[in-house]
């Protein structure tokens, strides 16, 4: 899977998608420390290890690199930056239940809005999967020559 690149100057504004969330009983935020191995966990259980590992990354950076999606008080989703390398957004989860009505979408504008706040002009999808949604969500390009990329020579845990 090839990266994409993002123009974070180009961004559609977070504020509607994130009230439709709300209306929705969904609120996306920054998560903080004492939720780090609840969201750990979760993406491990719902995504994988390696995702896991990545949030981990995340919410040990002050501020915490990761948006997590809550309803209920139950987590719904989350998105990270800076957690495989600076200038990186992902992974991002939703889980299968919360997939429909723009939650995605949500957690992926408001998280990109994070990076642009934290100086970044642009911001590269790693290893991108459902490219044709970072395409229309918010005009991501592929980065030709980019696969594998910087996850080249990533070594993989043992299956459990």
């Amino acid at each position: 899977m090839a990266d994409l690149l993002v123009k974070l100057y180009d961004l559609p504004s977070s504020a509607a998608l994130l009230a439709e969330q709300r209306a929705r009983g969904v609120e996306i935020k920054r998560a903080i420390g004492p939720e780090k191995q609840a969201v750990v966990e979760w993406a491990e259980k719902k995504f994988s290890r390696a995702w896991a590992s990545e949030c981990d990354a995340a919410l040990s950076a002050q501020p915490a690199t990761c948006f997590i999606a809550v309803k209920d008080k139950q987590l719904a989703g989350f998105a990270c930056y800076d957690s495989t390398s600076k200038g990186f957004f992902g992974p991002i989860g939703v889980d299968e239940a919360a997939r429909a009505g723009g939650l995605g979408k949500a957690l992926l504008v408001r998280t990109l809005e994070a990076m642009r706040e934290a100086g970044y002009g642009y911001a590269i999808v790693g290893w991108a999967g459902p490219v044709d949604f970072f395409k229309k969500a918010v005009g991501a390009v592929v980065i030709e020559g980019s696969e594998p990329g910087v996850y080249k020579h990533m070594v993989k845990a043992a299956p459990r």
